[in-house]
C-alpha cells in the first residue's frame, strides 16, 4: 500500500524538488502541496494523508503551530519537520508539538527517505545534523523551553505577528479581535517572559521557533 504524503513549504522550487525526489519511490504518493499552514489544514481535512513533511519557517502560521493544530485534528498523521536550521530549540519545539522526524534542508534527500521509513513505523528520526544538539539539549534543559510553554495558543499567535512586524491594528484585523485585546496580550506576553520591548520579543520568538528566521534562501 502506498503512503500518502503532503509537502508543506512556502518555497515552490523546494517543494517541486522534494516531489521529484519522493515520486521516484514506488511506495510513496504525493497527494498535495501546501504553501502555508492554513492551506495544509484544509488539505488534511479533505484528503487521506499518512505523512506530512512541513517547513518550520512558513509565514503566517509557522510549521510548529501548524503541527500542533493538524495533530489535534488528525493525531494519526506522522509529521516530519524540514528546516534550513539545525538549532536545537527549533527541533525540541517541533518534537514537543508532536512531530516524529526532523531533517535539515541541506540533507533533504536520502535523509528524508530514512525519516519517512522511520516515522511510518511510529519511530522518531533526527538527521545527523541535529541529533547531537538535541541529545545535549535533553541533558541540559533550558529556561527558554520552559517559558515558552507558559504562553497560550493565542499569545503565541500574537507574538509571532509582533515578531513579523505587524502593528496592533493589523494583528487585530488578522485575528478578528479588538486592538485593545492585542495590547492586553502583548502586556501579558512581556510579563510572562520577563521581556520589555519589541526587539526582545522578536529575538525570543525567533529563538523559540515561534517565528521563522527571515532569510532569502529555501
Amino acid at each position: 500500500m502506498k503512503l500518502n504524503i503532503v509537502l508543506a513549504d512556502d518555497h515552490q522550487m523546494f517543494r517541486h524538488a522534494l516531489r521529484a525526489l519522493l515520486e521516484k519511490e514506488p511506495h510513496l504518493n504525493i497527494v498535495a502541496e501546501a504553501a502555508d499552514g492554513e492551506a495544509l489544514l484544509r488539505i488534511i481535512g479533505e484528503q487521506a494523508v499518512d505523512i506530512v513533511c512541513i517547513d518550520i519557517g512558513m509565514p503566517g502560521m509557522n510549521g510548529i503551530e501548524a503541527t500542533r493544530r493538524l495533530l489535534a485534528l488528525r493525531p494519526e498523521i506522522r509529521v516530519i519537520g524540514l528546516s534550513a536550521y539545525s538549532d536545537r530549540q527549533f527541533v525540541i519545539d517541533l518534537l514537543n508539538a508532536g512531530a516524529l522526524g526532523y531533517v535539515t534542508k541541506a540533507e533533504a534527500s536520502e535523509e528524508l527517505l530514512r525519516a519517512i521509513h522511520h516515522v511510518q513505523q511510529g519511530r522518531t528520526y533526527l538527521c545527523p545534523d541535529v541529533s547531537g544538539a538535541v541529545a545535549s539539549a535533553l541533558r541540559f534543559d533550558t529556561d527558554l523551553r520552559a517559558s515558552s510553554h507558559t504562553l497560550t495558543a493565542r499569545e503565541r499567535q500574537v507574538l509571532q505577528l509582533i515578531a513579523e512586524g505587524h502593528t496592533s491594528a493589523r494583528i487585530a484585523e488578522r485575528l478578528h479581535i479588538a486592538a485593545s485585546t492585542v495590547e492586553v496580550h502583548r502586556r501579558n506576553i512581556m510579563r510572562k517572559l520577563g521581556l520589555h520591548n519589541v526587539v526582545e520579543l522578536t529575538r525570543y520568538a525567533i529563538h523559540s521557533g515561534i517565528s521563522p528566521v527571515v532569510d532569502d534562501g529555501a
